[in-house]
């Protein structure tokens, strides 16, 4: 279980302290759980808080009770904790079977290394021995990327908007991989999102708007209100592509 602490985060902008997370208290239990809410709210802040990438200003973060405040993101990835950025790194000279051993840790049999690829719905074969560089899509990257979150077997997995910057073909399988992934898994799935097909498959949705949690709940409990046009605080508050 991940736990954020009345977590803070400013930043100093035209000489004055601007905070991008305002007390965060947050529990992520094993799942699903999709974090949503307008742009410009923290949500990205917040996932680069919990990966490591950027110290909050205040506040703690427990990783299965352990305080992982003052780790690295080297030291929270070998705790358990992966971070899928929104544009997948290229890297020239590597192969995608470079990557998938590289991820899980060793050298895997290119059975098991292609069995990963199946799973996110890319021909082995086709993909195996290429070169993760420009010659690949957004969509192939976004998934190659999975395929090694999956090689890495790690209890906590977190995707920062990973529709963005693909095409509609590429996020219909992109929903069909998460769906496949969130049967699969044994710890917790962490979705930065806008989309409402994202949404819909989460056990849990959590609502973050000007640095504050403003919602969370069960899909149930939680999406209708963001879907509800008549509002105007909804609308606002959700910047949703259906």
């Amino acid at each position: 279980m991940l736990e954020l602490q009345d977590i803070c985060f400013q930043v100093h902008e035209d000489s004055k302290e601007k905070g991008i997370l305002k007390h965060v208290n947050l529990k992520i239990e094993d799942g699903f759980v999709a974090v949503t809410g307008p742009n410009g709210g923290g949500k990205s802040t917040m996932a680069k808080v919990i990966a490591g990438i950027i110290r909050p200003t205040s506040g703690r973060i427990l990783l299965n009770g352990e305080d992982i405040t003052e780790l690295s993101i080297t030291e929270r990835a070998r705790k358990g904790i992966s971070f899928a950025f929104q544009q997948p790194v290229r890297f020239k000279g590597l192969t995608v079977l470079d990557l998938i051993n590289l991820a899980h840790g060793e050298a895997l049999s290119l059975n098991k290394a292609c069995q990963y690829l199946s799973e996110v719905g890319l021909c082995a074969k086709d993909y195996i021995n290429r070169e993760v560089n420009a010659s690949l899509s957004g969509g192939e990257l976004k998934r190659i990327e999975i395929a090694m979150i999956m090689a890495r077997g790690t209890k906590l997995s977190i995707f920062d908007e990973p529709e963005a910057g693909i095409d509609l073909w590429s996020f219909n399988n992109l929903i069909r991989v998460f769906e496949n992934m969130r049967e699969k898994i044994h710890g917790s799935i962490l979705i930065i999102s806008h989309q409402e097909r994202i949404l819909n498959i989460a056990d849990q949705i959590v609502v973050l708007s000007d640095g504050e949690i403003q919602a969370q709940g069960t899909k149930e409990e939680v999406l209708p209100e963001l879907l509800n046009t008549s509002s105007g605080a909804c609308s606002t508050l959700l910047n949703k592509v259906i």
